[in-house]
C-alpha cells in the first residue's frame, strides 16, 4: 500500500507541524506502507520524506521541473518523477496512491486535497482520504465544509467521507482498513 501525503514545503510557525510530519513519515516506514509525496526537501515535505528514508521505508516524490529548484528537489528518495506541470504531478500522485492524508500546509496543500475530494466525488475514483488536524489547523476549512453542507452545496454524503482528526496515527489505521475491505469488496 502506498499513502500519499499533502502538506507544505514550508515549516510552519508551529512546530508541532514539523514533527507531525516526522512521526506520520516514521509511522508509514515502520507499517511497511509507501510514502508519495511532491518531491521537495524543505518544510513539511522535507521532513516527511527524510522520516520515512530513515526508517527505512520506500519514498516517491514526484515535483514538476519549474519547483524542482524553487522547493529544491529531494535527490535521496526510492523515487523521483520530474514532471512538466502541477496537473501531471497531481495525476501521477492519484495513479501511485492508494489513499491520501493531509497535514498542514498552505494553497498548494488545500488545492491537492480538494481536487481529490472533488475526483472522488465525480467518480474517478474511490480512494479514501484524510486531514490530520494538529492542534486546530484545520478547524475553519473543517466548519467551512460544514457550512457548505448545511447551505446544500455539498451532500451529507461527500462531506461524510472527508474524515479528520487529531491522531495521526489512528487516521492511517482507518485508511488501512478501508483500503483492505476496499480490496475484498468485488466489483
Amino acid at each position: 500500500m502506498r499513502i500519499c501525503v499533502f502538506c507544505g514545503s514550508s515549516d510552519g510557525a508551529n512546530p508541532a507541524f514539523l514533527q507531525t510530519a516526522r512521526a506520520v513519515g516514521t509511522l508509514l516506514a515502520t507499517r511497511g506502507i509507501g510514502l508519495v509525496y511532491g518531491g521537495g526537501r524543505t518544510g513539511c515535505m522535507g521532513a516527511i520524506a527524510d522520516a520515512a528514508l530513515a526508517a527505512g521505508g520506500e519514498v516517491i516524490g514526484i515535483i514538476p521541473h519549474m519547483l524542482a529548484g524553487r522547493e529544491i528537489a529531494h535527490e535521496g528518495l526510492t523515487e523521483l518523477y520530474l514532471v512538466d506541470s502541477m496537473h501531471e504531478r497531481k495525476a501521477m500522485m492519484a495513479e501511485k496512491s492508494d489513499a491520501f492524508l493531509t497535514l498542514p500546509g498552505g494553497f498548494g496543500t488545500l488545492e491537492e486535497i480538494f481536487e481529490i475530494v472533488t475526483w472522488r466525488q465525480l467518480g474517478y475514483h474511490s480512494k479514501r482520504y484524510a486531514i490530520v488536524n494538529v492542534e486546530g489547523y484545520f478547524d475553519p476549512l473543517l466548519a467551512f465544509c460544514d457550512r457548505a453542507t448545511s447551505e446544500g452545496f455539498v451532500r451529507e454524503i461527500d462531506r461524510a467521507a472527508l474524515v479528520a482528526g487529531t491522531d495521526a496515527e489512528a487516521l492511517v489505521e482507518a485508511l488501512v482498513r478501508a483500503y483492505e475491505a476496499d480490496r475484498e469488496t468485488p466489483r
